[in-house]
């Protein structure tokens, strides 16, 4: 193992033996230090020494650093659970997972995880096999529990974007199991500790632009990818996995209907290997094939060079457990705590009118706060206007509470506007904030695939956030072209609509497929 570092969630400790009240708060102090930095979860390793070696402990001390570190634990409103224990040079070493309890007061850890692939990859079969518990019955029953739309349930494809909440306690048991609805996103969210929350897409061809709003709209931690076992790699999963290497994400690929092809399996294995090893991927392909091997990979997981590869059955339940460990210690990425103190932005990502409330928007609050009757500024509007209007109510996961803080997926009913003034891709900002309309833009672009030469003039649609909207390529600096696998500075012209632009933020642009990923440089 690697020394203990002095920043991060990870903490050595040799022995916690004999410990006086004095030490025992000090420990408290030091372990809500790594719960901070691990937004709310820590691991400890117990019999290990500060260099990394493993030294390991005879039971009675073993059991009393355990309760030693139980007490710190519940100082803090959290909650100790032991993950495993391994051999050390002159006893046992065991690794232990820390989280907050609902009692610290605190939204649940959230991490936000679309799922991508292929059609009838398995993907929503997945889905719902981990959120509900149940198996798929081999003809789709599965998928039919987590459609959104009649016509999905008859075609057996997903066309639509949908979010399925996985919640897990602070002793890492899934919640979803105990409730007496396991797709009942209230109570999820009031009993969860933590909540892993699937972005559900759809995989054909005709709906990548419905697909990479559901990627661009939310903040991911991570992408889980699907491959068929009996179809292998296919077109779609490329052009999948090039977004999400453009956008830096770290993947995860879960190989399914391991029961329906289990003589194709390792050549699906080595397909997936070979595709992450290429240069422009360049991530290591890890094989989970044990208990051990989910626990390291969802520790190294956050560096985003590692890219572990699942083997699952929906019908048969093989490898789901394996998946669901790995998904309960798997760390937040998305630091929203740093984003809390920002102000307010919200990108609207759907608008509803909803009777005798009136026009209700959601979306995924990404800096600062809102409370119920606070006011906001919306816009731009067609003139480049934003308007002040009153939150009246705020829901999240179907539950009225009286804020909503970065990291959020909120919906906010609106005062003060009326629903055919709305669109997604606007903004809600804090009434403080001096917003600019966007027309034209500068961005920093790389060319994944294109089979002519891209030339002044030309134009493409451009997904940022939940900003979805035709802009023409005005001016291409430098050489004026760009083809397949070039970097260039365009400047970007909108064609109907001012948006709400920052610097920095990535956006994606497309045809029918990816054609190129990019950074807005400079607002014009």
């Amino acid at each position: 193992m690697q020394g203990e570092k002095p920043q991060g969630n990870v903490e050595y400790k040799l022995r916690l033996v004999d410990v006086s009240p004095e030490r025992l708060d000090e420990i408290a102090t030091q372990l809500k230090y790594r719960l901070e930095e691990g937004l709310g979860e820590a691991i400890y390793e117990l019999g290990v020494m500060d260099d990394g070696e493993v030294v390991g402990l005879n039971g009675r001390d073993l059991d009393e650093t355990l309760r030693t570190l139980e007490k710190a634990a519940r100082k803090i409103n959290a909650k100790l659970t032991l993950i495993r224990k391994v051999s050390g040079k002159i006893g046992e070493a065991c690794e232990v997972l820390i989280r907050r309890t609902k009692e610290a007061g605190s939204f649940p850890i959230w991490l936000y995880i679309p799922v991508l692939g292929n059609v009838d990859s398995g993907k929503s079969s997945l889905v719902s096999v981990l959120t509900t518990g149940e198996l798929d019955d081999g003809n789709g029953g599965a998928m039919v529990k987590v459609a959104r739309y009649l016509h999905e349930i008859k075609m057996r494809r997903t066309s639509s974007v949908s979010s399925h909440p996985l919640g897990f306690d602070e002793s890492g048991n899934t919640v979803n199991y105990s409730s007496a609805s396991p797709l009942d996103e209230a109570e999820i969210f009031l009993n969860s500790s933590k909540i892993v929350d699937f972005v559900d897409l759809g995989g054909h061809e005709r709906y990548f632009k419905t697909t990479l709003r559901g990627i661009m709209g939310h903040q991911p931690d991570y992408c889980l990818i699907t491959v068929a076992a009996n179809t292998g790699i296919k077109p779609m999963t490329v052009e999948h996995l090039k977004v999400v290497v453009g956008l830096r994400l770290p993947m995860i690929f879960v190989i399914t209907k391991a029961d329906l092809a289990p003589h194709l399996l390792e050549k699906t294995l080595r397909d997936i290997q070979s595709l992450v090893k290429l240069p422009k991927v360049n991530a290591v392909p890890f094989p989970i094939r044990n208990f051990d091997d989910a626990v390291v990979a969802s520790k190294v997981m956050p560096c985003g060079r590692v890219a572990p590869i699942f083997t699952i059955s929906n019908v048969t339940g093989r490898g789901i457990d394996l998946l669901r460990v790995f998904l309960n210690l798997l760390p937040q990425r998305t630091r929203w705590v740093e984003q809390a103190n920002r102000q307010f932005l919200m990108y609207v990502d759907e608008v509803f009118n909803v009777r005798g409330v009136g026009p209700v928007v959601s979306g995924l609050v990404m800096q600062g706060g809102i409370s119920e009757n606070d006011y906001a500024l919306l816009g731009p509007f067609k003139d480049g206007s934003f308007r002040n209007v009153r939150i009246k109510s705020i829901h999240l996961n179907r539950t009225f509470v009286d804020c909503a803080v970065a990291g959020n997926d909120a919906c906010l009913a609106l005062a003060g506007i009326r629903v055919e003034e709305l669109r997604k891709g606007m903004v809600l900002l804090s009434v403080e904030a001096k917003p600019k309309a966007v027309t034209e833009f500068e961005g920093e672009v790389f060319i994944l695939h294109h089979p002519t030469t891209i030339r002044p003039g030309y134009q493409a649609v451009v997904h940022l956030h939940t900003v979805r909207q035709a802009a023409e390529f005005a001016e291409i600096h430098g050489k004026g072209v760009l083809r397949t696998g070039d970097c260039g500075r365009v400047r970007f012209s909108f064609l109907y609509n001012p948006e709400y632009v920052v610097e920095g933020q990535n956006f994606v642009f497309r045809e029918a497929n990816a054609k190129g990923i990019g950074v807005v440089k400079k607002i014009l």
